[in-house]
Order: C-alpha cells, then sequence, then structure tokens
C-alpha cells in the first residue's frame, strides 16, 4: 500500500517535522540545495497535474480580477510600505528593505499547494501564480526605482524570465499529459497526488533554514527580532486579506488570495541582486520559511472561519469544512453535490 495517502492527510505535521529536522540538522541543506529548482519544477508539475487545465486556466471573466489582484500585491502593496518608510528614513533599513522586497515579490511556487491544504481551491492560486511572474519584470521597476541601493532591476529581469519558462513547462507538460494520466481522477488518485506534492515541499523546506540554527547560537537576540518580522509579514497578510474578502461575502478564490497575500517568492532576488544588499537579508529569508511552513497547521482553522463568515455575509448559511483528502471530500475541485452551499449549479447539471 502506497504511504502517500497517509502522507497527504498529516500533511501539515509532516511539514512541521521537515522545518524542525531543517533547523536542527543545517548541513541536509548543503545536498538538498543543488535540486532545489529542480524540485520546484516536479512540485508545479504535480499541483498543475491534480488540478488540471480547466480549473486552472479558469474563465476568461477571472482574468480582470486576477490582474488586479496582482497588481494589488506586487505593486501597491510594496509602493505603498516605500511611502510610509521614505519620511522616517527607512527605506535603508534592512528590515524595510526585506518586507518591501518580499512585498513585490511574486507569489510561492507552492501556493497552489499551501492553498489546497488549508482547504482552499488551488486553481486560482495556480493563476495568480503564473500571472505574477509575468508580470513580474514589469511591477518591480517602479518599486526598485524608489530604493536606489538596489540598482535598478535590470538583474532581476532574467531571473524573472527563467523561472516564468520554467514555471510554464512544468504546468503546460502537466496539463498535457492530464487526459492520459488523470482523464477522471478519484479520490485515490488525487490523495495520491497530495502526499507526493506534501512530501515534495518537505524536502525543499530543508534547503531553506540553513541560516537559523547558526544564528540561533550566536545571535539568539537578533534571530527573534527577524522570526518576529517573519510571522508579521507572513500571517499579517494573510489575515488581512482573508478577514476583509469575508466580511465583503467574497468565497470565490479567497483561500488562495490570503495565501498569497503573505506568501511570495523573495528568494528569487537572492540571484538577482548584490550581494551586500541580499546577505543582511539571509537571515530573514531564512527565517520568513518558519511561518511559511506552519501556515497550513496555524491558518487552517482561520480559513474555514472565514469561509463560514463570506458564507454567511453572502446570505447562503453556514459553509462545511474541508478535510486535508478523502474519500468523501478529497477532491476540491469537485462539486459537493451534498452541499447547499457550495456549486450548485454544477450539480444541477
Amino acid at each position: 500500500m502506497s504511504p502517500l495517502p497517509f502522507l497527504a492527510r498529516h500533511a501539515r505535521w509532516l511539514m512541521l517535522i521537515g522545518l524542525t529536522f531543517g533547523i536542527a540538522v543545517p548541513d541536509v541543506a548543503h545536498l538538498v540545495r543543488p535540486w532545489l529548482s529542480e524540485l520546484v519544477a516536479v512540485m508545479l508539475f504535480t499541483a498543475a497535474l491534480r488540478i488540471g487545465p480547466r480549473a486552472a486556466l479558469g474563465a476568461a471573466r477571472h482574468l480582470r480580477g486576477n490582474l488586479g489582484a496582482t497588481l494589488a500585491f506586487q505593486l501597491i502593496a510594496p509602493l505603498a510600505l516605500a511611502a510610509l518608510m521614505a519620511p522616517f528614513g527607512l527605506l535603508d533599513s534592512p528590515a524595510a528593505l526585506a518586507v518591501i522586497l518580499m512585498l513585490a515579490a511574486a507569489p510561492l511556487a507552492s501556493s497552489p499547494n499551501l492553498t489546497l491544504m488549508v482547504g482552499g481551491d488551488p486553481g486560482p492560486a495556480l493563476r495568480l501564480l503564473i500571472l505574477g511572474m509575468l508580470v513580474l519584470p514589469l511591477t518591480t521597476l517602479p518599486v526598485f526605482a524608489l530604493l536606489p541601493a538596489l540598482g535598478g532591476a535590470t538583474g532581476i529581469l532574467g531571473t524573472a524570465l527563467k523561472l516564468l519558462v520554467v514555471i510554464l513547462l512544468a504546468t503546460g507538460i502537466a496539463f498535457a499529459l492530464r487526459p492520459w494520466l488523470l482523464p477522471d481522477p478519484g479520490p485515490r488518485a488525487l490523495a495520491q497526488l497530495d502526499g507526493a506534492s506534501a512530501l515534495l515541499m518537505t524536502v525543499i523546506v530543508l534547503a531553506l533554514t540553513s541560516e537559523i540554527r547558526p544564528a540561533l547560537l550566536e545571535r539568539p537576540g537578533e534571530l527573534l527580532a527577524w522570526l518576529a518580522l517573519a510571522f508579521v509579514a507572513n500571517l499579517g497578510p494573510q489575515v488581512l486579506v482573508g478577514w476583509a474578502l469575508a466580511r465583503t461575502g467574497r468565497r470565490e478564490g479567497l483561500e488562495a488570495l490570503a495565501m498569497i497575500a503573505g506568501n511570495r517568492n523573495i528568494g528569487l532576488f537572492l540571484v538577482a541582486l548584490p550581494t551586500g544588499v541580499t546577505d543582511p537579508l539571509l537571515l530573514f529569508i531564512g527565517c520568513y520559511q518558519v511561518p511559511m511552513f506552519l501556515t497550513p497547521l496555524l491558518m487552517a482553522p482561520l480559513y474555514r472561519r472565514f469561509a463560514r463568515i463570506a458564507a454567511a455575509r453572502a446570505g447562503l448559511g453556514i459553509a462545511g469544512e474541508r478535510g486535508i483528502t478523502g474519500a468523501g471530500n478529497g477532491d476540491r475541485n469537485a462539486p459537493d453535490c451534498n452541499s447547499p452551499v457550495r456549486h450548485a449549479a454544477q450539480c444541477r447539471r
């Protein structure tokens, strides 16, 4: 019997174990880090294969809303923070620079997987990921213009285009193979893919936390400060966006939008910006992995609460809860015909 469904059911705890192991044994990062790009590509392939092209691409009516959300996250948010920091002369501080760069980054490559783990539809997250990478070369230009220490955005263009090619290839191949490999996936097949995604994310975290243990031993006060900033920068936007969408009765894509608000690919800037700029940020980037990979464990109950609030605001009653996987509700893209709340139109077909 395959262990993957078991890993899918315990994905949140598996990621916690991986996070703890990565911090306790930083030498493992040296084994995993050279394969990080390949692991991200395989993870994207697995997520796209699980979602399928129809759910991932969505209808044309989603394009305007997705573009608006992308510009709000990657352009308006970092510009607004920079405008707030500038009068106080804080733009050159490592903390302000770290958060501004985080907000300016594209969505995390594992955003669809994280969205799935908190019970949301990963399709909108994948659409926002692809769109965010497409516009990243343009959205970084005005943000970098306010940060003269970065020396312009030219260095990020090649890296952004490279990542975009990886994303398009991984998702394109998965979409092409989906009709042959998974023409009509059932709960068992989806549980296998969920388990594979959880395992991949656990391995990836090992390569991203190597800076934490040395800081814990040598400068614990600095580590705690960066860790607190990382939790606020990651979980704060998730709570704010999730609460705002729930209060307006917006249920569709709630988890994906809130997840992406706080989970960004700040590591992208490590290979594009001068080391003199990025070296002071390495500890923040390492600390940022902690709330990122704890999100499914910490935030899942809050996301379920947001879903119930959104359903009640929309006058639809109380929305049911979703598990990580299982025979009853393993496919988050399938209509729940036992619920009067979700997918009623699909169930009437």
